[in-house]
C-alpha cells in the first residue's frame, strides 16, 4: 500500500481507526507479558494514538513510527505536549520527555532505531496492510527485535470479499504462518465484537472475529 494513501486518510480527517480510548485489551493483558516498567515498547504505525500514554503511564519510555507529520503533529498538541524535533536518520523525531515518534516509513527502520525494545503493541498495524505487506511486515518486525521481545497483537478476522479493506481480515492460520518461524505464539482471547461495530455491520459484514495474540521472539 503506497506510503500516499495514509497521507491521503489523516489529511482527509479519515481516520475511523483511531481510537479515543484507551484500548481495553492493553489494559487487562499487558501485565501478562511480563514487560518491567523502564523497559522501552515499541508501538508501529502509531498515528496519534492514545495507548502511548497510557503505556507512558506504566513507566514504559515508549517509541512510535508514523508516516504522516500530521498524526505526529496531533498526538503531541492533543495532548498538551511541546515536543523536540531532531533529525534521526531517515527520520524526523518528535520527543517529549518518555515518548518518542519516528516519523517516517516502518521499513526503513534498523534494529538500532528500537533502542533494545522489550516489546511491541500492535493494535491497527498489521491489519492496515494489505496481504503482500502483511509479509514484507512480519519479516521487518523479526530483523528488529531482538531475542526475548514480546509482542501484544490485536488482529479483526472477518470473510475478506465482504468489505475491502484496512482494516484487513487476518485469520489465527495467517498470524502462524506469518510469525511461527520467529515467535512462539499464543492466543489469548477470542470476541465476536460485530454488535460493538455498528460501522462495520453497516458495510454489511456477517461476522468480525477480534483475537488478541502474545508473541514472544526467539
Amino acid at each position: 500500500m503506497d506510503p500516499q494513501f495514509w497521507l491521503a486518510r489523516w489529511e482527509n480527517q479519515e481516520i475511523g481507526f483511531h481510537q479515543e480510548q484507551i484500548n481495553l485489551h492493553l489494559q487487562q493483558l499487558w501485565s501478562a507479558l511480563g514487560v518491567a516498567a523502564g523497559q522501552p515498547v515499541f508501538v508501529p504505525l502509531c498515528g496519534k494514538s492514545r495507548d502511548m500514554l497510557w503505556l507512558s503511564g506504566q513507566g514504559h519510555p515508549v517509541l512510535g513510527v508514523e508516516i504522516s507529520p500530521l498524526a505526529v503533529e496531533a498526538f503531541f498538541e492533543e495532548n498538551g505536549l511541546r515536543p523536540e524535533q531532531i533529525t534521526h536518520g531517515a527520520f524526523t523525531e518528535y520527543r517529549s520527555g518518555g515518548l518518542r515518534i519516528l516519523c517516517g516509513d516502518f521499513f526503513a527502520l534498523q534494529p538500532e532505531d528500537l533502542h533494545g525494545a522489550a516489546a511491541v503493541y500492535d493494535r491497527a498495524s498489521l491489519i492496515a496492510l494489505p496481504p503482500t505487506m502483511r509479509a514484507q511486515y512480519a519479516r521487518k518486525m523479526s530483523e528488529l527485535l531482538g531475542t526475548g521481545a514480546r509482542l501484544l497483537l490485536i488482529t479483526l478476522d472477518y470473510p475478506q470479499a465482504e468489505m475491502d479493506g484496512p482494516p484487513f481480515a487476518v485469520g489465527q492460520a495467517e498470524v502462524e504462518g506469518l510469525y511461527s518461524d520467529a515467535f512462539e505464539i499464543e492466543v489469548c482471547c477470542e470476541l465476536d465484537v460485530l454488535e460493538e461495530q455498528p460501522r462495520f455491520r453497516d458495510k454489511g459484514l456477517t461476522r468480525l472475529t477480534e483475537r488478541v495474540y502474545t508473541l514472544r521472539r526467539r
